[in-house]
């Protein structure tokens, strides 16, 4: 018997699959950690802006909670009743408070001075229209 055939007996074939991409999706958490572990983490922070650094800080924050709820999953205990729960959610409300802020900043600024310009510009004017209008001689009959 090789070693295949022993595993597949261990558990249900028809969930082989779902396994297999676990230990796929594992393999690529374990390359991630160890290239962010090869640089220490304020070298790394030094090298980010105060809104990339809350990032990591939170995608960190997040990542370890949700190993951990994986872990309660493993271990037979419901994730969805432990405190774990309302971390992640407290987490997920500061990242989305970090992304209104990238937003804002990403966002463009107006000119004043160009829009009250164009708006300017672009309104039509009486007092223009008149002058125009009397510089013009009438038409009609000519007087001699």
């Amino acid at each position: 018997m090789s070693e295949d055939d022993i595993n597949t007996e261990e558990y249900p074939t028809e969930i082989h699959d779902y396994l297999a991409a676990f230990e796929k999706s594992l393999g690529s958490v374990d390359e991630m950690l160890k290239t962010m572990m090869s640089v220490s983490r304020s070298e790394l922070l030094q090298k980010l802006e105060p809104l990339e650094q809350a990032k990591m800080d939170l995608v960190s924050v997040y990542t370890l909670n949700s190993m951990f709820w994986v872990y309660l999953a493993t271990q037979g205990i419901n994730p969805k009743e432990h405190p774990v729960k309302q971390e992640l959610e407290r987490i997920r409300t500061y990242m989305n408070k970090v992304k209104e802020i990238a937003d804002k900043k990403k966002a463009s600024k107006l000119d004043k001075g160009a829009a009250s310009r164009f708006v300017r510009n672009a309104l039509w004017e009486p007092k223009a229209e008149n002058e125009h209008t009397s510089k013009t001689p009438a038409k009609g009959k000519k007087r001699k």
